[in-house]
Formats: C-alpha cells, sequence, structure tokens
C-alpha cells in the first residue's frame, strides 16, 4: 500500500478544493398539511424557506436564522428530517460556478396554526411571497430536485423513524411510503361536517369505512399501487348488502384487503351535501389479514399498511371536522380495550396475519 504524506498545509488546500456547498432548509405545514412554499425574486421556481449555511455557523441554527429573515418568525430548529446528497451532475448549473456538489439539511418546522400563519412577514426584497400548498403540487411549482428532497422529507415526517439520507433528493433506503410514492397525488379530499350521531332516515348511506384497530392500536389503510393515495377500508353498498352499513364495510374490507374484523362500534357520519348522503364510519378490532388479493374495484392489490391514527389523518385531507372523528376513534378504542399507539413507522403486512 502506498501512502503519501502531506502538510497540513497541503492538507488544508485539498479539502478545500474539494470544498461543498451546504445548505438548509424548513418544512412546515399548516393544519391541512399543506406545505409552505415561498415566491423568489432570483428564479422562476419556488423553495422552501432556507438558504446557505454560513461560515462557522451550524445547519439547525442557519435553518432558524433562515425562517427569521425570509418569514420574521423566530423558532429554534430541534428536529431534523432529511440530510440530501446533490451531486454536481444532477444540478444544472453553468462551469463558471465550479460546482462541486452540495449537502442539503431538512428540519421540521412544525404544523403552524393561524396565528403563527398571520404573523409571517416578508422581506423587502428576495421572497415576494408565500403560500400553502397540496404536497402533490410541488413537484409543478420546484425544481425536481427540491420537489424530490420536499416529499421525501415530509415522508420522514410522517413515518417517525428518524431523518433519512437522501440521494439527489430520493431516500437511499425507502420505506413504504416512499415505495408506494404516498403524497405524489392529491390527497382525498373531503371537507364535510362530522356528526357523532346516527344517521337521519332521510339521508342515504352512499359510503361505509372503518377504523379498523390492530391490537397495538394502529388502524387498517391502504394505499393505491398507481397513484400512491391513501384511505381507510371501506366503499360503496351493493344491493348484496341490503342496507346494511356494516354488511357493506365487511365486504369492502374483504376485497380491498383481505381482512376481517369483529363487531363494530358506530362512530357516526359525515354528511355531504349534493347529493345529500350520510357516509357512515365504523370502528373495530381487527381480526385477521390474508394474502394480499385483487380488489374489484381497481383490478389490483392494494399495498395494506398499519399507521397510527394520527398518521393516517396526516395521509388525507379531511378538513376540520378531522379532529372530531379523530377524537371518536379514540373514544371507541378505549371502549374496545385497545391501548393508544406508541409513535413507530408506518409498517406494510405483506404476510397473512391474526390477532
Amino acid at each position: 500500500m502506498t501512502t503519501t504524506s502531506m502538510s497540513d498545509e497541503e492538507y488544508g488546500a485539498v479539502r478545500a478544493a474539494a470544498a461543498l456547498w451546504v445548505g438548509t432548509s424548513v418544512l412546515i405545514t399548516d393544519a391541512r398539511g399543506r406545505v409552505l412554499i415561498q415566491h423568489v425574486d432570483y428564479r422562476d421556481t419556488c423553495l422552501l424557506p432556507g438558504g446557505a449555511v454560513d461560515k462557522g455557523e451550524s445547519p439547525s441554527r442557519a435553518a432558524s436564522r433562515e425562517v427569521r429573515e425570509e418569514l420574521s418568525v423566530a423558532m429554534a430548529v430541534t428536529r431534523g428530517l432529511a440530510v440530501d446528497w446533490v451531486s454536481a451532475d444532477s444540478v444544472d448549473a453553468p462551469p463558471v460556478m465550479r460546482f462541486n456538489g452540495e449537502i442539503l439539511h431538512v428540519y421540521d418546522g412544525g404544523t403552524w396554526d393561524e396565528e403563527q400563519i398571520a404573523a409571517i412577514r416578508l422581506p423587502e426584497s428576495e421572497v415576494t411571497a408565500v403560500e400553502f400548498v397540496e404536497p402533490a403540487r410541488l413537484p409543478d411549482l420546484m425544481s425536481p430536485g427540491d420537489a424530490r428532497r420536499a416529499l421525501s422529507a415530509l415522508r420522514a415526517r410522517i413515518d417517525t423513524a428518524g431523518p433519512v439520507l437522501l440521494e439527489n433528493g430520493l431516500p437511499i433506503t425507502p420505506t413504504v411510503l416512499d415505495r408506494t410514492g404516498v403524497l405524489r397525488t392529491a390527497r382525498p379530499r373531503h371537507h364535510l361536517p362530522f356528526h357523532a350521531l346516527p344517521a337521519p332516515g332521510n339521508l342515504p348511506v352512499r359510503q361505509s369505512w372503518g377504523w379498523l384497530l390492530a391490537p397495538d392500536g394502529r388502524v387498517l389503510v391502504v394505499l393505491d399501487p398507481d397513484t400512491g393515495g391513501a384511505c381507510l377500508p371501506g366503499g360503496t353498498p351493493e344491493p348484496e348488502d341490503k342496507g346494511d352499513s356494516v354488511a357493506t364495510l365487511r365486504r369492502e374490507v374483504r376485497e380491498e384487503a383481505a381482512a376481517a374484523f369483529g363487531e363494530p362500534v358506530y362512530l357516526g357520519y359525515l354528511s355531504d351535501p349534493g347529493p345529500p348522503c350520510a357516509r357512515v364510519r365504523y370502528a373495530a378490532v381487527l381480526t385477521s389479514v390474508g394474502p394480499a388479493g385483487v380488489d374489484p374495484a381497481i383490478g389490483r392489490p392494494y399495498t395494506r399498511v398499519l399507521a397510527t391514527p394520527e398518521q393516517a389523518l396526516e395521509l388525507f385531507d379531511w378538513g376540520p371536522s378531522a379532529a372530531a372523528q379523530l377524537a371518536a376513534v379514540h373514544q371507541a378504542r378505549e371502549q374496545l380495550g385497545i391501548p393508544r399507539a406508541a409513535h413507530r413507522p408506518v409498517t406494510e403486512i405483506s404476510a397473512p396475519t391474526t390477532w
């Protein structure tokens, strides 16, 4: 083996020649799970809040500084979501910039309420506007690499497995949320009032969905293999159900997830104004999940995962009524003798399971 001895000055010169640009950004969402992006005056694509790390500055301090400078909001950044290696050949930088690559840190800015959003004040230059957008819109508004990084960081936040390592915006170890492309298409939007009451007799039931709880308190969610769209198991009544919404739920759960459940607890209904109907919700204990089968509605198997109820809600856009439905789920969970789920990563169900 050949070794080379270098002086401190020579070693420092080599390090300087190979130096990388280090940047930081902050992922902020609103109560609906929409992502805050900035329109800036120096490029035609949008950005997350953030910027370059100054000499002698840590990435987390840089993130806090950038949020203060760009949004006039003081906040401590304490949780990392992703570290991204951006290669020189992935960026369309002119040769004169002598781009060697960069390391970009993404931090969690949390979920901002209306008071925090109202406190945003923009600087006189650089940031021209901010808006909260559906995650699926990020590829249309950001550069490809920035959009990949933001979506990967958002999935990591939902997954709660800790910070992820990215290369050009993509995780080197993809989770089930990454593999199915969750959030790359618009989330199901159901901004309908929730009523913890029996459905009125004059409202036809057009949908029956279930919060199906595993013994550890997590719920079953199905992911569309083509779109990455997430939903609770359930669906539309068929004549064979004979007007029984529980029968509808059992059939749909069997078709979509090859799953079975015990005696359900009725939670309430969503009132849909057009045309007027009720969309009922139940909670029940999962008893088994069999081999994945082809769902008749889409002609392919769904990907089945277990997530905490809170994680599941981040995959939907259910508006203000989501909190009331979540409270009803936890009340039913206690009634069914199921513990509150601990924070843990979303898990795919890949093999038959019986509880």
